[in-house]
């Protein structure tokens, strides 16, 4: 059976590609960051959901997320998920890997429900920046 945070990637890869950012911020806690690029995070719902409408335009309203391989290391309420991030668009041009190792820390709130507080898609690249 696959793991369910293996399906809330793949819900949020689908809002991304749809531009839904709305929902996609359903998925993350309220102090959540998102490594935007090295050098630059945003911090909590509002600058993320702000950083994802930059990033769309940034790839000309056509970046479209996916995962290749994944490993889920949990721990209680933790879970470190390590996965191979692939992005494609329109864009022809992007001085950024479309191809990462990214890092995402979940965790589960009092509900249940697995949230992301930590988005990396950068991965440990961020050591070479």
């Amino acid at each position: 059976m696959e793991h369910e945070l293996k399906e809330i990637i793949k819900k949020c890869d689908i809002a991304i590609k749809q531009e839904d950012f709305d929902t996609l911020m359903n998925y993350y806690t309220d102090d959540a960051i998102l490594v935007v690029k090295p050098g630059m995070i945003a911090r909590g719902k509002e600058e993320i959901k702000k950083a994802f409408i930059a990033i769309a335009n940034y790839f000309n309203n056509s970046v479209v997320p996916t995962q290749g391989e994944m490993i889920l290391l949990e721990a209680g309420d933790t879970a470190l998920v390590l996965s191979q991030t692939l992005l494609t668009s329109d864009k022809e041009d992007s001085e950024y890997s479309m191809d990462r190792k990214a890092t995402y820390v979940f965790k589960k709130n009092s509900q249940g429900q697995w949230l992301c507080a930590i988005d990396n898609s950068y991965g440990t690249e961020l050591i070479n920046q």
